[in-house]
């Protein structure tokens, strides 16, 4: 018996890294998973992946920053597998990800705000009218970056922090449904933040040192496994909580 067994769960981002950690960890306890991505060669090699696990998925092509992409996707999930039990708001673009504060433009901002922030509201409500049959699960993705406020990361900082906004009201609204709604910061060895790590103009090789557990998580048996927790019964009393899974990282930091 798995502890996700017969629940669908949409994970957006689930092409690589963090998603696609997420995704397989809850596949493997029996979640259905709607593979949401916007890669049309990622998403459905991690769909595969899941099939030769012997568990159940499907891939739905999904640019999270536009609202009739979201609403398909939604609606793709019910088609194929009848409701959505378990939301994960994981999908952000990076492009223009890094830019001094005076020199981030509109476009940059509305690119995180729109593929982070809004893209996890919209799934959010998209989702409601299934989540509140039987009690939900939202877990949504911040960042110690927007906790810690770190240099060069308006845009994307911003966009972390208001989707954390969104949980805790999500959280208080809609409890009495016996939907949970939470946050994960995590620090992962995702692709993306490898490269970052290993290129010290980005600025981010000053983190392993002063991480207390001297590494980057796994996408998967960590950080996977930490929604997997939250996704499941255990969980059923945590609410409106960012958990932040990070090897210390923002321990100093403002919660």
């Amino acid at each position: 018996m798995g502890r996700l067994d017969n629940k669908v769960a949409i994970v957006t981002g689930a092409g690589q890294g963090v998603g696609e950690g997420i995704a397989l960890a809850m596949a493997k306890e029996g979640a259905k998973i709607v593979v949401a991505v916007r890669n049309a060669q990622t998403g459905p090699a991690v769909t595969q992946k899941i099939g030769d696990l012997g568990g159940e998925a499907i891939f739905a092509q999904c640019d999270v920053s536009l609202q009739g992409d979201v609403e398909k996707t939604v609606n793709a999930a019910v088609m194929a597998f009848g409701t959505v039990d378990i939301l994960v708001n994981n999908a952000h673009d990076t492009r223009h990800l890094h830019a001094p504060f005076m020199e981030t433009t509109a476009e940059m901002l509305h690119i995180q705000l729109y593929s982070g922030f809004m893209a996890s509201v919209w799934f959010m409500q998209a989702c409601f009218p299934y989540l509140k049959k039987k009690g939900g699960r939202v877990i949504n993705m911040g960042s110690g970056a927007g906790v810690r406020g770190e240099i060069g990361l308006l845009g994307y900082a911003a966009s972390k922090e208001a989707t954390r906004a969104a949980t805790r009201v999500a959280a208080r609204e809609w409890g009495e449904f016996g939907i949970t709604v939470n946050c994960i910061c995590p620090l992962a060895d995702s692709p993306a933040m490898t490269t970052y790590v290993e290129h010290p103009e980005m600025g981010w090789n000053r983190i392993l040192p002063v991480l207390p557990i001297k590494r980057l998580g796994a996408c998967e048996s960590e950080i996977g496994r930490t929604a997997v927790f939250l996704a499941s019964a255990d969980a059923a009393f945590i609410t409106g909580h960012t958990i932040h899974v990070d090897g210390g990282y923002t321990m100093d930091a403002g919660r």
